[in-house]
């Protein structure tokens, strides 16, 4: 019987073909588990802010409505002396700003009016309708036969509109 030291060594050489790899001995791109982590963090920072830019939209809000007792109303309370002037803003923004008087003449308190700025183009298409309060909020209310001044001040109104006097529509009134 042959000597084990005689033998040939069963433990091949590392350079053999025959050598089996272990996967940490795979060649290729390591990853630090620091580095896996950042880089799952990144790919879950973009999904928030893909999901919050173009996700679902809240729903917008109601459109004002002119109740059966405000529609009655409204012919008592007149919109006088409405004209239109441009301006300049600190940030060197064009202001479009109307200036009028609304008169109450009925026998009612206006606790709130609001009011529909309709800007049209020269085809008569609506190229912005803008929304503001004329009675109410730091204007104060309207008692009956009174009349108070009202500015309403527009900076984003698109430069196709005609230039020209919008259509002002009144589109809700509260009673104190």
């Amino acid at each position: 019987m042959p000597d084990v030291k005689d033998l040939p060594d069963p433990t091949p050489h590392p350079d053999s073909p025959n050598v089996p790899r272990f996967a940490a001995e795979k060649p290729g791109v390591k990853i630090s588990p620091i580095g896996f982590v950042f880089g799952i963090g990144a790919l879950l920072i973009l999904g928030i802010a893909a999901y919050l830019t173009f996700g679902p939209k809240p729903a917008p809000p109601p459109q004002p409505v002119l109740t059966a007792e405000a529609r009655q109303y409204l012919p008592n309370l007149g919109l006088e002396n409405v004209h239109m002037q441009a301006s300049e803003s600190f940030s060197n923004q064009r202001v479009i700003e109307i200036l009028g008087d609304i008169k109450n003449n009925g026998n009612r308190t206006v606790k709130q009016a609001l009011v529909t700025c309709v800007f049209r183009d020269w085809g008569q298409q609506v190229v912005a309708q803008e929304n503001d309060y004329i009675v109410g909020g730091t204007a104060g209310e309207l008692p009956p036969g009174a009349t108070k001044p009202f500015r309403l001040a527009f900076d984003t109104i698109p430069d196709t509109w005609t230039q020209a006097l919008p259509a002002l529509v009144i589109r809700e009134i509260k009673f104190q």
